[in-house]
């Protein structure tokens, strides 16, 4: 009797380690997404190609799609939203632009645009509703970051000799959204791929033991637990099934690395830290999720996502990807 007990209580244990699902929510709208924020469990903003942005006000459940005017073929790689009205959008290339909205993306207002040749945009980052930064990729060998104070309304350069210098061959990718985090209250650090991958923090310039060398590898995305414990994901996005050197793990602020025993199951272009010892990574083939720590990754869904996002104000955890395809993590973690 005790050991069918035991054996009972070892396959609930099991069952609710491996319980996380993702439900789909809505798919089939002609936009590829990579920009999600989600403000509270009900209150969710994505942008993606063909000039679309979507929200949704009730969990998902009903969408409000706009196509931003005279921005019809642009590509809004990423979008940080502070409320049911307010949000702030990145248009990537060339002119580089982000608008802003206060009346729920009825009506959008520019306020950046940067037409200088090379100009690529990459992500955005806030502290707060009114601290900001945003980073693009290398001109003339050095990062470009500009910076906001008052909620996205102005944007500010910062001096070029404050700028991170790249390697030949280095640049950021434009995949989720989620190569620059939030370190501390006033922090901020970021990740590089191509044909080298660091980590960026302040003056230090940190080699990232993932896969790199060519222009398709290298760092996609960094969560953040706290200054020290931080998981980097990434790989090579023409190799979607591949593992090799697709996730790597600090516990000392990137002075050390170690990898997952069970790494992701593949290229991923956005991880995020869900609490305590909880993390979700999703890709091209599919999400991956963590319960200790990043040491072991269980394949929860064969689904394709480019970003997956936890809630400011909540613990719902939204997905975005091609296709429309928008998803909500069903099981709680």
């Amino acid at each position: 009797m005790k050991k069918i007990f035991l054996f009972v209580i070892c396959s609930f244990l099991l069952h609710g380690m491996n319980a996380q699902t993702v439900k789909l929510l809505t798919s089939g709208t002609k936009t590829s997404m990579r920009g999600l924020s989600v403000v509270d469990d009900k209150t969710v903003w994505v942008s993606g190609s063909a000039g679309m942005v979507g929200r949704s006000v009730d969990g998902g459940a009903t969408w409000t799609w706009m196509t931003v005017k005279g921005f019809e073929k642009t590509e809004f790689r990423d979008i940080e939203a502070f409320d049911k009205n307010t949000a702030v959008i990145m248009a990537i290339a060339e002119p580089a632009y982000i608008l802003r909205t206060t009346d729920g993306g009825e009506t959008w207002k520019t306020v950046y645009e940067n037409k200088d040749k090379g100009m690529f945009l990459d992500a955005m980052e806030f502290w707060n509703e009114q601290s900001g930064i945003v980073i693009g990729d290398p001109i003339a060998g050095k990062f470009f970051i500009a910076r906001t104070f008052d909620g996205g309304q102005t944007w500010q350069h910062i001096p070029d000799a404050n700028k991170p210098v790249a390697d030949s061959g280095e640049a950021c990718f434009a995949s989720s959204g989620t190569n620059i985090r939030k370190l501390t209250k006033s922090e901020a650090v970021f990740i590089s791929g191509g044909m080298s991958s660091h980590l960026f923090i302040r003056e230090q310039k940190i080699k990232i033991p993932i896969v790199q060398g060519k222009e398709t590898t290298g760092a996609n995305s960094i969560a953040v637990k706290n200054k020290k414990n931080m998981i980097v994901v990434g790989g090579d996005f023409n190799s979607r099934d591949s593992v090799a050197g697709n996730c790597a793990i600090t516990h000392d602020g990137g002075r050390s690395w170690t990898f997952p025993t069970t790494a992701p199951h593949g290229y991923r272009s956005c991880i995020e830290f869900l609490g305590k010892d909880k993390w979700v990574t999703c890709g091209l083939n599919g999400v991956d999720y963590s319960s200790d720590g990043g040491d072991h990754f269980t394949w929860i869904s064969k689904e394709s996502y480019h970003v997956c996002r936890k809630a400011k104000k909540g613990k719902a955890v939204y997905f975005a990807g091609g296709g429309g395809r928008i998803g909500r993590m069903d099981a709680g973690y």
